[in-house]
C-alpha cells in the first residue's frame, strides 16, 4: 500500500513544479518591465532637453520648443566702430624732487638771540629766522665810520695846501717839486678814504647779516641750535634748513625707445601736459609741464632720466614722494577706433569678426596702430559703422551664426513652454506607465495567490 500511495501521489507533483516554474518566469518579467519603465522615465526628459527629436506634439510637443530657439548660435557682445581721438601716453615711475633745498648757515660769528621760527611752518623769502648779538658789529660800523670822517679831514687840508703851492708854482715862488709831493699826498688821503668806505660798507654787512633770513620761500625743517649758543660761519649744519615746494620738480626715465619722438615735439615747441599720480594711477596728485630732459642715456636700465615742474599749489607733491608720472606726448586726431577686446590675434596676424544684417559674422583681417589700455586705432581693415564682435568671439568662425542678448530675450519663453510641454508629456507617460505598471502587479499576484491556493487545497 505504501507503493500505491507513492505511485498516486506522482502524477500530481508535476503540475506544482510546472506552477512554479511560471511564477518564477512572471515574478521576473515584471521585474524587468519595471525596470525599462524606470529607465525611461528619467532618460528621455533630458534627452528632448538636449535638442532630440521632436516629441508626439509636434513643433509645440515636448522638446520641441527648446531646439527651435536658437538652435547653433552664439550670444555675442558687439560694439561699433567710431572715430576717435586717441592721447599717446608715456607712463613712467618718478621721484619728487625740490626745486631748491638751502641750509641756513650763518655769515657771521655771534651768540644767538632769538629764533623766531617755528619747526616745520612754511615761511616766505626775506623772513626772519634767527639774530645774533648785533652790538659787536654795530661798534666795528661807529669805528670804520670815526676813521672815514678823519681821513676825509686830512684830505680837505691836503687838498688846500696843494691849491696854495700850485699858485704859487704859477708866480714861481716854490720849486716844482713840492708842488709835485703835495699832489702825491692828495692821493693817498683819497686812497685812505675810499678804504674807509669800503670798510664802513663791510661793517654794515656784518651788522645786517646779524638778522638771518629766508633766501628762498618754502617749508622750515627741525632746528639745529637754540638761543644763547655761539654759532658762527664756518658751520656745516647752519641753523635750520628751507625745502621750496612750489613749485616743485618730479624726475623720472623714460624709455629711450621713446626719445625721438619727444624730442621731436620738444624741437616743434610743445608745452608737454605732465600729470604726476599716485600710486593706484587713479588719483591725479597735480599736473605740470616737462621741463629738461638728460644728456645721456642709463647703459644698464636703458633709460633717460627727465624732469617736469608743478605749481603743486595745493602742497599734493612731497619731497621724495614717489609718484606715477603720465606724459601726453602727442593725440591721433580722428581716427578709427575699436575695443581692444573686439581684436583677435590668429596665425596669419590681427583680425576681427565683423557682424552682417543676418546675424551671421565675417572673419576680416585689420591692420592695428596705436593702442590704448581700452582702445585700439585701426589703419587697415575696418570703417566707422561697423558692428564688431567684442564678447564670445572665441567661440565663432568665419560665417557662423550669433544672437544678440536682444534677440535671444524671447528664446528662454519659448525654451520653457517646450520643457512644459515636455513636462506634461513626461506626466503623461508617467501616468500612463503607472496604470499598464499597476494593472501587471496585480495580474503577477494573483498568479502566485492562485498557486497558493491550488496547494493549499491539494
Amino acid at each position: 500500500m505504501e507503493q500505491e500511495r507513492l505511485n498516486a501521489g506522482t502524477p500530481a507533483a508535476a503540475p506544482k513544479k510546472k506552477r512554479r516554474w511560471l511564477g518564477t518566469v512572471i515574478a521576473v518579467a515584471l521585474v524587468a518591465g519595471l525596470g525599462a519603465l524606470a529607465w525611461s522615465l528619467t532618460h528621455k526628459p533630458a534627452a528632448a532637453q538636449a535638442g532630440g527629436p521632436p516629441g508626439p506634439g509636434g513643433p509645440g510637443g515636448p522638446g520641441g520648443g527648446a531646439r527651435r530657439g536658437g538652435q547653433n548660435t552664439t550670444t555675442v557682445g558687439v560694439a561699433t566702430v567710431v572715430h576717435a581721438d586717441i592721447p599717446i601716453y608715456v607712463d613712467a615711475l618718478g621721484t619728487v624732487t625740490p626745486s631748491a633745498v638751502v641750509t641756513v648757515v650763518p655769515q657771521v660769528s655771534g651768540v644767538l638771540t632769538k629764533v623766531p621760527f617755528q619747526e616745520g611752518q612754511m615761511v616766505k623769502t626775506g623772513q626772519l629766522l634767527a639774530t645774533i648779538e648785533p652790538r659787536p658789529f654795530e661798534l666795528a660800523l661807529m669805528q670804520a665810520q670815526a676813521q672815514l670822517q678823519k681821513d676825509e679831514a686830512q684830505l680837505d687840508a691836503a687838498n688846500v695846501t696843494l691849491k696854495r703851492y700850485q699858485t704859487l708854482l704859477q708866480q714861481d715862488s716854490i720849486a716844482r717839486q713840492d708842488v709835485d709831493t703835495q699832489a702825491a699826498t692828495v692821493k693817498q688821503l683819497q686812497g685812505a678814504v675810499l678804504g674807509d668806505q669800503a670798510s664802513i660798507g663791510t661793517a654794515r654787512l656784518n651788522l645786517g647779516w646779524t638778522r638771518i633770513t629766508a633766501p628762498v620761500a618754502g617749508r622750515v625743517g627741525l632746528r639745529s641750535v637754540d638761543v644763547g649758543n655761539l654759532v658762527s660761519s664756518g658751520t656745516t649744519t647752519g641753523i635750520t634748513t628751507i625745502t621750496e615746494l612750489a613749485p616743485i620738480d618730479v624726475e623720472f626715465a623714460i624709455p629711450q625707445d621713446r626719445i625721438p619722438q619727444l624730442q621731436a615735439r620738444i624741437a616743434a615747441g610743445a608745452a608737454l601736459a605732465v600729470s604726476a599720480m599716485d600710486r593706484t594711477r587713479t588719483g591725479v596728485l597735480d599736473t605740470g609741464v616737462f621741463l629738461s630732459l638728460n644728456n645721456q642715456s642709463d647703459t644698464q636700465t636703458g633709460t633717460v632720466r627727465a624732469k617736469a615742474r608743478f605749481a603743486n599749489a595745493k602742497n599734493t607733491l612731497f619731497p621724495s614722494q614717489f609718484v606715477n608720472v603720465r606724459i601726453l606726448l602727442d593725440t591721433l586726431k580722428d581716427v578709427v577706433v575699436v575695443p581692444v577686446t573686439a581684436l583677435r590675434h590668429g596665425p596669419n596676424g590681427d583680425f576681427a569678426y565683423v557682424l552682417n544684417d543676418d546675424r551671421t559674422v565675417s572673419q576680416v583681417a585689420v591692420t592695428q596702430g596705436t593702442a590704448t589700455a581700452d582702445t585700439a586705432q585701426i589703419t587697415k581693415g575696418l570703417e566707422a559703422g561697423e558692428r564688431v564682435i567684442t564678447e564670445g568671439g572665441d567661440r565663432l568662425k568665419d560665417g557662423a551664426k550669433v544672437s544678440l542678448p536682444g534677440d535671444a530675450a524671447s528664446g528662454p519663453r519659448r525654451g520653457a513652454s517646450g520643457a512644459a510641454s515636455g513636462a506634461s508629456g513626461a506626466r503623461h507617460r508617467r501616468d500612463a506607465a503607472s496604470e499598464g505598471g499597476a494593472s501587471a502587479p496585480a495580474d503577477g499576484a494573483s498568479g502566485p495567490r492562485r498557486h497558493r491556493a491550488s496547494e493549499a487545497q491539494s
